[in-house]
Order: structure tokens, then sequence, then C-alpha cells
């Protein structure tokens, strides 16, 4: 309640300044002042739409910090590169909207790119604004890993879940996991090569794993990983929850390979389009640049049944 006064007290000093401005504008004023006076009634209604979705975060972990996994799919260095990329896109994006970023866990591709890769990202309302985001994401480009410069089709999957606090209680029974330890891979270092630092935790009812080897304690990676656990377990729990409350509706957000969320198409044109919104962008190299803001409104006004929003 307290945010939502606050964003509202903004909003009324924000739109009364550029109300005054616009009362002084005349026919006489430069062009680059009458576009200055645009782009800021065009921020301004792009910050009070964020806020007015940051209002429905009800959800018991919707403020919360959250995890981004991402896993190449079948395809080699194709793959390997695409969930590179899309590692950036989300760094981007958190940058963007000043969040915190932390690489938990990585395993870098053969010849380029990631096998797969852990985020941290901190920040309020991060899984509320990422949670959209899991899912198949698809690339269609000319090959830059191929002389004869045919065009090949990558994917990659991505899964968001939430950082667990206190108001959320989360038990792991000891008997249901399996800790391994393993050496940390990566670029050069001499404790890269020679201690068994890096920790994968194995939930064995579930068959969920959590790794981590972003720091040189074995502790601290163990007490990521059971945070990392902990997170995908209640992540798992909210599936379960939503797929028996829409059984009967379409729009249903199951992880898997079949689930595919986004299209990013570089050739023979460029476009972005989000299957379940059927919200689409032309500037692809935007989005992939952390553009994404856009894209995440859409599905959570579609999400929480809300009437759509135009930009």
């Amino acid at each position: 309640m307290a945010r939502s006064v606050n964003a509202i007290k903004e909003l009324e000093l924000r739109s009364t300044s550029l109300s005054e401005l616009i009362k002084m504008c005349s026919k006489d004023d430069d062009i680059e002042f009458i576009e200055e006076i645009r782009n800021d009634l065009l921020e301004l209604n792009s910050w009070a739409e964020s806020k007015k979705i940051e209002c429905m975060f009800s959800e018991e972990a919707d403020s919360n910090d959250c995890f981004i996994e991402l896993h190449s799919g079948a395809g080699g260095v194709e793959s390997d590169d695409w969930a590179s990329m899309l590692l950036r896109m989300y760094m981007r994006w958190a940058e963007k909207n000043e969040f915190k970023i932390s690489i938990v866990g990585s395993l870098a591709g053969e010849e380029a790119g990631i096998k797969y890769a852990t985020l941290k990202i901190q920040g309020l309302n991060a899984y509320g604004w990422l949670q959209g985001e899991s899912g198949i994401h698809r690339l269609v480009r000319i090959s830059p890993f191929n002389s004869a410069g045919k065009r090949h089709t990558s994917f990659a999957s991505v899964f968001i879940s939430p950082v667990i606090n206190q108001k959320i209680d989360i038990e792991i029974n000891d008997a249901d996991i399996r800790i391994d330890t393993y050496r940390a891979s990566g670029a050069g270092g001499q404790h890269v090569n020679t201690t068994d630092s890096a920790v994968r935790i194995t939930h064995i009812p579930t068959g969920i794993v959590a790794q981590s080897q972003s720091d040189r304690s074995q502790h601290k990676n163990k007490e990521a990983c059971i945070s990392l656990l902990k997170s995908k377990l209640y992540a798992l729990e909210l599936q379960k929850r939503k797929d028996d409350a829409n059984k009967k509706n379409a729009e249903k957000s199951a992880i898997g390979w079949g689930n595919q969320i986004r299209s990013y198409v570089l050739h023979p044109y460029q476009m972005v389009k989000d299957l379940r919104t059927n919200h689409a962008e032309s500037d692809a190299l935007s989005v992939l640049d952390g553009k994404l803001d856009i894209f995440m409104k859409k599905y959570i006004f579609l999400h929480k049944k809300i009437s759509d929003i135009n930009q």
C-alpha cells in the first residue's frame, strides 16, 4: 500500500511538471524542445505502466530476488552460442533496470558459448518481472559457424525461480539429497585445476539439480546450492498450483522442451515474437540487447487477466 501511495505522489509530481512545460510551449519553440517534452511524456507513460504492474505483484514471491537458469538445447555449438546470447540479454536487461547481478555457476561450451549458466538477480520485484521468461526460446539466423552460410535454428531453455526468504518455508530432508563436489571449470588459475570447491546437489525425489562454483569456498558454494534448490522446489510447487487451476486453460506455462514461448528471427527478416501474447517487435537486435520490458508487461497483463496495454 505504501509503495502505491508513493508511486501516485511521484506520478502527480512528474505529470504536473510536464504539464507546466507544455503550457509554456508556443509555435515559436524549436523542434528539439518540443521533441524533448514528447520523449519525457513517453518515458512517464512507460514508468506509470511499470508502477501499475508492480501494484499487481501480490503473490508471496513476486517481490523476491530470483534465479535465471539457462541451458543450451541439442545442436552443439549453435545452441551453446544462443544460450550465451540469452545470458547477455538478461544481464543487459538487469543492468538497465538497476538490478544486482551475480553468476552462481556456468559451464562453457566446447567451442563457443555456454552449456548452462545460473544468474542471481537481486532487487525489488525481480521475480515478479522475470517469472514469465520461463520456457523455450528459439533463434533463427545465418549460422556464424557454418562456412556455407546456411540458416540455422537453435533452442535454449530458461527457468526462473524465486529466491526463498524467511516468509516462505521450504524444508529439505537430508535423506532426500545427494551432494557431489568437483573441480570448478573456467578460464585459468591454479585454483580452478586443483581444488574440489564446486558443489552439485541433487534432490532425489524430483531429480532437480542445483550447482554452484562461483566461490572458492566449498562451504559457500554449498549454501548457494541449497538456496537455489529451495528456489527451484518452490517454483515447481507454484507450477503445480497453476497447472491444477488451469487444466482447461490453453495458456498453460509448464516448463518443458515442447513449450516454446518466444521466437527470435534474424534472417531472412528481423522479428521477435512472443507466442503466448502474440506481441512482436521488429528491432530484434534491441531486444537481444535487453529491451524486454514490453514483452514482460504483455505477459504479466495476460497472466493477471487484466486488459492489454499499448506502447
